[in-house]
């Protein structure tokens, strides 16, 4: 597999890419983290809102793929209606699957919604909306930029 260097500037515009593709209202952003941290910052600023958390899953060791993704540090969201969840990547989809289980089980009243920068078809769930197909390894500027590769 190829590895792809995935630059600040291409990322600034995918994310105009995504905001103009996502098509419903939603009162919360929720980042997988880590990488879905810089996405959830960016378009809480964009959409002004201030309801912005994280959710931490394990699911890779560098690039080795686990065999189960272990999710925790849910956040609170009794006050939240419907939800926008954002990664940078749907790959396999055992992370957002997981993920899913665990808020859907906890908040059975709200509604989720997903967001990625990449998809892979293959994966066992699609987000609602995505920018790019992937079909290389990403190597993001918030993984490799301040480690000088």
């Amino acid at each position: 597999m190829r590895k792809i260097y995935y630059g600040y500037d291409t990322f600034r515009q995918d994310l105009k890419i995504l905001v103009q593709k996502i098509d419903r209202e939603f009162d919360t952003i929720l980042a997988i983290a880590r990488g879905g941290l810089s996405i959830a910052h960016m378009l809480g600023e964009y959409y002004n809102i201030r309801a912005v958390y994280a959710i931490n899953t394990i699911g890779y060791e560098d690039t080795q793929k686990l065999q189960n993704v272990t999710v925790f540090n849910v956040p609170d969201l009794h006050r939240s209606k419907h939800v926008l969840i954002v990664d940078d990547i749907v790959d396999s989809g055992d992370t957002i699957v997981e993920v899913l289980k665990v808020l859907k089980q906890m908040y059975p009243q709200t509604n989720f919604y997903i967001a990625s920068l990449f998809y892979k078809k293959s994966a066992k769930i699609a987000p609602d909306w995505y920018v790019k197909d992937a079909e290389d390894w990403v190597s993001f500027f918030w993984t490799v930029d301040l480690l000088g590769e």
